[in-house]
């Protein structure tokens, strides 16, 4: 009885979900007082970090065919019977969300993904109707695979760290081949981020952009943009937040000259706090605020970027 977590590396590193999943993994291993496995696949060279955040064991698997998610899914249930696990932990990316439904049949195993609590006895909570509601799903059977959403546990590092064993695993023979690989460089990906800056039509064109770009670099955040903006090529796609773009889950999220559309809010009302800075006093967006700022976007934001300056400065 025991718990493994399928740890995704991205060119041979590990993001801040794989450590929330590692962590958000061993408490339950805690809870049912059992081992606490981490899986990845690679040359697990980065791996032992994972024996700070609760892994009692760190197996790897140097397989090549990482992108492919049957062989993926096929690896992953292996360790998992290896380990004997009850539960099977994976972070809820698009690697994640992929894989889930494969793992639970190949292990006969409940499946309830996208969850934002720790079990409870035989029942887990996840967020349903775009977060505005909790639902309570009843884990049936002996084995159980869970996908967690980020910044549901913050990680912890309390112990040392472990020493990877590589394990010996017969993968399937990949039915795809990927050719390349593009992927945004030089920020922090948004789904992950802890700090983001958005904008909307409140901008008025591309050429304003640099405000937001300033305030971002200086508090260390990602950008993003309403869906609008996007769409009109104001912004690349990449950074299109809310239902139809992605959902993000962060600490703080700044939300500039953006009216708040249940499409849009739908993607990031799970934020820990809201700023919204907006001259309109009837925006939806202030409703969803933890903090709002009644005004011209081109009026705050440039004393809001000087008085950061100060208090970093200080």
């Amino acid at each position: 009885m025991g718990v493994l977590i399928f740890a995704e590396a991205t060119k041979g590193n590990y993001k801040k979900n794989a450590l929330e999943a590692v962590y958000y993994g061993s408490k339950i291993a805690n809870q049912i007082g059992g081992e606490t496995v981490v899986f990845t696949i690679g040359d697990g060279a980065n791996a032992g970090q994972f024996g700070s955040y609760g892994a009692d064991k760190i197996w790897f698997n140097s397989n090549e065919n990482s992108s492919d998610t049957q062989v993926v899914s096929s690896l992953i249930a292996q360790a998992a019977e290896k380990a004997g696990a009850t539960y099977v932990v994976l972070a809820n990316t698009a690697m994640g969300k992929a894989i889930a439904g494969r793992l639970a049949i190949k292990l006969d195993a409940s499946l309830v993904s996208g969850v934002n609590a720790l079990p409870s006895g035989n029942t887990i909570q996840k967020q349903v109707f775009s977060g505005k509601a909790n639902a309570t799903f009843e884990l049936k059977g002996d084995k159980h695979v869970i996908t967690v959403m980020g910044n549901t546990l913050q990680p912890e590092a309390t112990g040392n760290d472990g020493i990877p064993e590589e394990i010996s695993l017969s993968a399937p023979e990949p039915r795809i081949k990927v050719l390349d690989t593009k992927t945004v460089e030089g920020t922090v990906p948004l789904p992950e981020a802890e700090l983001v800056v958005s904008a909307g039509r409140g901008m008025k064109g591309p050429e304003n952009w640099g405000i937001i770009d300033e305030l971002a670099e200086l508090i260390g955040a990602t950008t993003a943009c309403s869906r609008p903006v996007a769409d009109t090529g104001w912004r690349p796609h990449h950074e299109h937040v809310g239902q139809t773009g992605i959902a993000i889950r962060p600490n703080l999220y700044f939300a500039i000259g953006i009216s708040g559309a249940i499409q849009h809010l739908a993607g990031v009302n799970n934020s820990k706090v809201i700023v919204v800075i907006n001259k309109d006093p009837e925006a939806p967006f202030f409703k969803a605020a933890d903090y709002g700022v009644l005004g011209d976007l081109f009026d705050v934001v440039p004393k809001l970027i000087e008085s950061f300056k100060k208090f970093k400065a200080s």
